[in-house]
């Protein structure tokens, strides 16, 4: 071996041992629990651990509400057609013929425009009644009345469309809209005003009425029993006429009265009956288009209503949609007060990460969210998540919850594991990434020591 490869190897050795034991070659992170100043305390993270760590209380941040606010209710309901006139029958006074119309359909109720419904739920805990002071009553009841679009708006759920539900569906509905809002589902939903389907009976009755048609559709009976009965003179000439669908049916009010299959006939939501004698047809008929006259009217004032209702969710809508571009602008600005988490060591991306909104984030939502680490050079086993104490007597000390992920049925802990603001995420480094990184630093500053040395 020549002088200058003993001298080389010589310097080259020297450097090397020289480095390293003071050293100065390279620095890692790592956490430890010898810290200047500083108490740290190191909790290896297991099932109870987690339960442990979750207790500090954290309220995310939410979204401001106008996220959440709709324009308006649902789809604008139809109007509907205007009935036919009806078919009438060729009559000769004193011989009408009996034509009862068919029993109609006994078909569940529905909820229409116009009807109450009744809200029962269970009273907050943190309500008081302003007489006692105590605990409000266990239920509140409140009464809504459904629009012309089919909705009513509920506080705290919002609007939520029911015409042309069942009870049960609608019922299903709101216990939906309850679980999604986080409210107690204990409820019950009943209407308390049938004013969307009725039937109109007028003539020769006590008074000229209208017969809502509620859970249990009313029969010819029970309609001549609300106008307060049947006030004819000559009852063998008296005739009970039921308009339905454009037809004209007729039933002799002395077969009425002696048949009672008769007056058990089911009426449907739109009949109209009239009472009357053989001789006044002429009355049932501007009886009839009277009723059309009113149904016009009523279609009208509802079509007008509907359109100052798009209109005024229309506005509505402007006003949300420029709210929440400016809640995004102020994003891009900064503008926004975030919570955020933060990785470092040997995670694939380094940086701050903000807790999302109106959740809570796990340590494995932030760490594979953000693209997890490499196992080649970040430790498995050295997974930390740094907590800073928020109290002042602790005067900072910090919490190092350890995860050692070694075993990979530890990374379930991880999906359990609450994330606070401004934790500290930190992976170190394999043992032999430390030595390479090392050496990396190292081999430049000896083979220049080295070619100064020759």
């Amino acid at each position: 071996m020549t002088p200058i490869s003993m001298t080389l190897r010589a310097t080259l050795l020297g450097c090397a041992f020289s480095m390293a034991g003071c050293g100065v070659t390279y620095f890692s992170p790592t956490v430890s629990d010898q810290t200047a100043g500083l108490a740290v305390r190191e909790i290896p993270i297991t099932p109870e651990a987690v339960l442990l760590a979750n207790r500090q209380p954290y309220a995310p941040r939410s979204l401001p509400a106008y996220f959440s606010q709709v324009a308006g209710g649902g789809t604008p309901r139809g109007l509907g057609a205007l009935p036919s006139s009806p078919q009438v029958p060729d009559l000769v006074p004193g011989s009408v013929g009996l034509r009862p119309p068919p029993s109609a359909a006994d078909e569940t109720y529905r909820i229409g425009v116009g009807d109450r419904v009744r809200l029962a739920t269970r009273a907050r805990e943190d309500v008081l009644d302003p007489l006692s002071g105590g605990v409000a009553g266990q239920n509140v009841q409140q009464d809504y009345t459904v629009r012309d679009d089919g909705s009513v708006t509920i506080p705290e759920v919002g609007t939520i469309e029911l015409g042309g539900l069942t009870i049960e569906q609608a019922e299903a509905q709101l216990f939906d809209r309850f679980i999604q809002g986080g409210i107690d589902p204990s409820f019950s939903l009943e209407v308390s005003g049938f004013n969307s389907q009725y039937v109109n009976i007028g003539g020769a009755v006590a008074n000229d009425t209208r017969v809502p048609v509620g859970l249990t559709q009313p029969t010819l009976g029970d309609a001549v029993t609300a106008a307060g009965g049947v006030q004819v003179a000559n009852p063998e000439f008296g005739v009970i006429r039921v308009y339905r669908d454009g037809t004209l049916y007729e039933i002799p009010l002395e077969d009425y009265r002696d048949r009672p299959e008769l007056r058990d006939i089911r009426l449907a939501d739109g009949d109209s009956v009239f009472v009357d004698t053989g001789y006044d047809l002429d009355r049932a008929l501007t009886f009839y288009q009277q009723e059309i006259q009113l149904t016009t009217l009523e279609a009208n004032a509802r079509q007008a209503a509907l359109n100052e209702l798009t209109t005024e969710v229309g506005l509505r809508r402007a006003a949300l949609n420029e709210a929440r571009a400016n809640y995004q602008a102020q994003i891009e600005l900064g503008a926004i007060e975030y919570d955020y988490v933060y990785l470092a060591g040997e995670v694939t991306n380094q940086g701050r990460q903000p807790l999302p909104l109106g959740q809570q984030a796990t340590l494995a939502d932030v760490l594979y969210g953000n693209g997890g680490f490499q196992t080649a050079t970040g430790n498995p086993r050295q997974i930390y998540v740094l907590r800073a104490s928020s109290d002042p007597r602790d005067f900072g000390a910090v919490t190092a919850w350890h995860l050692d992920a070694a075993n990979a049925v530890n990374l379930t802990l991880a999906t359990r594991f609450e994330m606070r603001p401004d934790d500290i995420v930190f992976i170190e480094e394999q043992p032999i990434t430390r030595w390479n990184r090392a050496l990396q630093q190292a081999f430049p500053v000896l083979l220049s020591s080295a070619a100064d040395a020759i």
